[in-house]
């Protein structure tokens, strides 16, 4: 609900939590009066506004008649360079006549009913929600800031854009347009950062905020594993169940920054955009410029409340529709399998196995097209490798959809070798300075999509390719940074567009291939997650999390991760040990767990298995497949994540609170940890509920020579028939069924078996060792 009172200048918009409080001061600039949990709309709004007495020392006076206002001291909603507030401006832009001078003014407003559609961007998709647009108007340059406010009222969301308007004769040169700007009063702030690099991705990062500027960006060309564009702000009492914080999503794909700043009076301003290095756009006259949206979401509820507000927005308004809610299938990739040494009797092999192991879709991953051997050639080349493929994709794809499965494929388009037909005749068409030799990143370039006829020349190869094949899921690979920035088709006055323009291509790009083929599942990826971001996630409704499919490296990858995404689009696999990644042996079993909280696949040679492993994924696909609902769109809550402790602990569980899922997660077994107890609070306390743990076997190996107390027979370790019973023989982990009224587990919580504590063993011991874990399914039982 958004309501303007005349009388104060006062906007207040409502969701079902939160108030979001602007006013226009006596300036005309426009103020935040308040941002948090939820006020009467008929709320005293003098008492949110500062008491402003006497003239505050060594400031400029933005007016003689009131000395006692000045802008480096007010909450402001959109801040400019040049009339006394020193803190780092929203827009910033460089005149006809050189300065850098603006000052915008409230001029206008008007609420609509539904929310205005976003030119060639990613957004936030809705139409029954109201919007908010305020016109701020510099008079002397006769240019326009309109700022855009949409409110969410179910999700708890506000979302917010800008668009620069040049209304002058003149052109003029933006240099800075980010898309919000928030100013708080300072509560003992803190700010949370997901950070990282390749295969160590969205790592959480806590820091106070102490005066000064923290700056979070991307100049890679890609919003980046370095920096997620997701921050919290956050108390520094805030848990993951009580506490205040706020969330800032940006839905953009490219380099981008936040900005937060603590300036000498203890206020906070938060900004989030494009990023402003080497940024500069040419405005002509009556043209527009529109950034990229912003989401903002508040809790005063922790952590879990802020992270599911924003699961939410992702299922119910940044995902394509078709796929909100939508079940993903459990999918087998060859990629770790069998890398770029294949032919079709060799994936023929793998995909018969998937379809005896449960799974439902084959993907057919890098090595498939041109003479690509290796990672040398061929990209851009986008027709099948012969050699390796002789009958062809449509062949393949149909032999595989006689076994009973669905095919998927990999494509890079984005990219380009020098060794391929299609740099040859378009060496114009990679990014690169004529006058230095380009720097290459994974032996590739990168297509320049900031012209028009690199992107209709993609749309056709691809629209070929999914056209004359059965293809039913697609992975969209982006495996560099950007480098050697310059393009031939803007002048040397607009180089500095080269990054947004790409993505406008890009984003124009995906836009017509998801329309055109909407029956394609597409999966984003970026070296894992180097683009894990709501703006990819507009056009694909899922991301490869990370190319470190290692448990406990997942642990930290995966909890990252949830705090701002939905782990309905988290592509999430099983691979071999040791892993590739980190060289670590994990368990089978929780390589598995972990998996199931996302979207499931398995990623090894399945060809060579052992019947135990055979066994045991058989009956984890089974069981993933009668829980997937609940696994993949589940309300999911983070009790302990591993940043902190010694263990993850997950709650998926149904919107009424009917039934759930718990998995526990520990890293390395502790001497002497006799008991857990797993308080559930987002139960209904009024439920009664049975706890059953997933059928979950060790491999005799985990024992070694202490198999002698587990089991009745006397093995000796080193022997031949304990290497060929490890292999072929279930060892059922202990068993664990309970009822349990609502209230125990809501004010107390649910007591598992006693844990092994260093020595005896018996089937009622819940023997975990390091990265073991278990899974519980919690369903109401009716009276």
């Amino acid at each position: 609900m958004i309501r303007y009172f005349e009388t104060e200048k006062v906007f207040h918009l409502q969701t079902k939590n939160t108030s979001y409080i602007l006013n226009i001061l006596p300036s005309l600039h426009l103020g935040n009066l308040y941002y948090g949990a939820k006020v009467d709309e008929i709320t005293d709004y003098k008492n949110l506004i500062l008491k402003n007495n006497i003239e505050v020392g060594s400031q400029v006076i933005y007016e003689e008649k009131d000395k006692t206002f000045n802008l480096n001291t007010s909450f402001l909603e959109l801040s400019t360079f040049g009339k006394g507030d020193f803190r780092e401006p929203m827009c910033h832009f460089r005149l006809n006549d050189g300065s850098r001078l603006t000052d915008f003014k409230y001029k206008s407003h008007k609420i609509l009913l539904e929310k205005p559609l976003l030119k060639g961007l990613p957004e936030v998709r809705t139409k029954d929600n109201e919007t908010l647009i305020i016109t701020m108007f510099d008079q002397v340059n006769n240019i326009s800031i309109d700022l855009y406010y949409t409110v969410l009222i179910n999700e708890d969301i506000i979302v917010r854009r800008a668009v620069i308007i040049n209304n002058s004769g003149n052109d003029i040169l933006i240099e800075k347009a980010l898309s919000m700007n928030l100013d708080l009063n300072n509560k003992d702030y803190c700010l949370t950062t997901f950070d990282g690099a390749w295969i160590k991705e969205r790592q959480l990062n806590t820091q106070t905020i102490n005066p000064g500027i923290i700056k979070i960006d991307s100049k890679k060309g890609v919003s980046s594993s370095d920096h997620n564009p997701f921050i919290i702000l956050h108390t520094n009492k805030t848990t993951e169940d009580s506490g205040d914080c706020f969330g800032f999503s940006l839905i953009y794909s490219g380099s981008f920054e936040c900005i937060i700043e603590r300036n000498p009076f203890s206020m906070i301003r938060v900004q989030m955009g494009i990023n402003s290095f080497d940024f500069f756009w040419q405005l002509k006259p009556n043209e527009e410029f529109i950034t990229p949206e912003v989401c903002l979401s508040y809790s005063n509820q922790g952590f879990n409340k802020l992270s599911q507000s924003i699961h939410n927005l992702i299922n119910n308004h940044i995902i394509k529709p078709d796929y909100s809610g939508k079940e993903r299938p459990v999918l087998f990739n060859n990629w770790e399998a069998t890398m770029f040494d294949f032919n079709q009797r060799k994936l023929l092999k793998l995909a018969k196995k998937a379809k005896k192991l449960g799974i439902e879709l084959f993907v057919l991953d890098d090595g498939w097209f041109g003479h690509r051997n290796d990672d040398t050639s061929s990209l851009g080349d986008w027709f099948v490798n012969k050699k390796k493929l002789p009958l062809g994709i449509n062949k393949l794809a149909q032999k595989i959809n006689d076994l009973g499965l669905d095919f998927g494929i990999w494509v890079e388009p984005e990219m380009i070798n020098y060794d391929s037909l299609i740099y040859k005749e378009h060496p114009d068409w990679a990014i690169k300075h004529p006058n230095f030799k380009p720097s290459l990143g994974r032996n590739q370039l990168i297509l320049d999509l900031s012209k028009e006829e690199v992107v209709d020349y993609l749309y056709d190869v691809l629209a070929k390719l999914f056209s004359e094949n059965n293809i039913k899921y697609c992975k969209w690979d982006m495996n560099r940074n950007f480098s050697d920035l310059y393009t031939t088709g803007f002048d040397s006055l607009n180089q500095g567009k080269l990054i947004h323009s790409y993505y406008l291509g890009l984003y124009n790009l995906l836009e017509r291939l998801t329309n055109n083929f909407p029956n394609i599942l597409f999966e984003s990826c970026a070296s894992g997650g180097n683009r894990f971001d709501l703006g990819m996630l507009y056009y694909m409704p899922q991301i490869w999390t990370s190319d470190n499919t290692d448990a406990y490296s997942r642990y930290l990858i995966q909890s990252g991760t949830y705090f701002g995404y939905s782990q309905s689009v988290m592509g999430n696999h099983v691979s071999d040990i040791p892993s590739a990644q980190v060289i670590r042996k994990t368990p089978l079993e929780t390589r598995f767990n972990l998996s199931a909280f996302g979207l499931l696949g398995y990623e090894l040679d399945i060809t060579k298995l052992t019947p135990f492993e055979t066994k045991v994924i058989k009956k984890q696909i089974a069981y993933y497949k009668t829980h997937r609902k609940i696994f993949q769109f589940g309300d999911l809550y983070q009790l302990k994540n591993p940043f902190k402790t010694n263990a993850l602990e997950l709650v998926v569980m149904a919107k009424d609170k009917s039934k759930a899922i718990l998995g526990t997660f520990q890293i390395l077994q502790e001497p002497s940890m006799c008991y857990d107890v797993f308080k559930l609070p987002m139960l209904d306390k009024n439920k009664t509920y049975k706890i059953t743990k997933r059928e979950q076997f060790f491999n005799l190996d985990m024992f070694g020579h202490l198999i002698k107390h587990a089991l009745p027979i006397r093995l000796n370790s080193k022997g031949l028939l304990f290497h060929l019973l490890k292999n072929r023989y279930l060892f059922k982990t202990e068993e664990d069924t309970v009822i349990v009224k609502g209230d125990i587990l809501v004010n107390n919580g649910f007591i598992p078996k006693q844990r092994f504590i260093g020595t005896g063993y018996n089937e009622s011991i819940r023997l975990m060792g390091d990265f073991g874990s278990r899974l519980y399914y919690i369903e109401e039982i009716k009276s």
